[in-house]
């Protein structure tokens, strides 16, 4: 592995939530205010999600006092403590640019009838550490040898009777 990618790796959460556009979520963000640091809340609906790897971003869009607003945030990102699904969304795009220009109920997406909310979570770093190891060569493993007793059978040549001896 090169050294960005493991760097990259380093840096990479170790489960991420399963983001899908349409959802509505609540980001617990990590906010430093002077010394103090505090976690805050910011409830809205996913309109995309783009990128791979530690540069994934999702986009969540709420309408606060009337007025629409939009933060990006990285997935891996140390400032984003947990990303809560609250409703499952029905959406057929990729990106729902088009809530921008809505307002009221018509800016939220329907709500995915009998879906339940799951908190999926998609392991990142356990399967980059499995496919390294089988990308690897096989190790040749040690042959265990069990231990047998030894038999010996001896004749006794004066009263020609068989004996057998158990040697460990």
């Amino acid at each position: 592995m090169d050294i960005i990618k493991s760097i990259e790796h380093e840096q990479m959460k170790n489960k991420i939530p399963e983001l899908k556009v349409g959802n509505t979520v609540k980001v617990h963000v990590r906010v430093k205010e002077g010394n103090r640091e505090r976690i805050q809340i910011f409830e809205g609906i996913i309109i995309k999600v783009q990128g791979g790897g530690i540069n994934k971003t999702f986009t969540v869009r709420r309408i606060a006092s009337g007025v629409g607003v939009e933060k990006t945030f990285l997935v891996h990102s140390p400032a984003v403590e947990k990303v809560e699904v609250t409703r499952v969304g029905k959406a057929r795009r990729a990106k729902l640019f088009y809530l921008r220009d809505r307002l009221g109920k018509s800016a939220k997406t329907k709500e995915r009838v009998g879906a339940k909310i799951e908190t999926n979570e998609i392991v990142v770093k356990e399967d980059l550490a499995a496919a390294e190891e089988t990308a690897k060569a096989p190790e040749e493993a040690p042959a265990v040898e069990t231990e047998t007793p030894v038999v010996e059978e001896t004749v006794d040549t004066v009263t020609e009777k068989p004996t057998t001896e158990v040697k460990e």
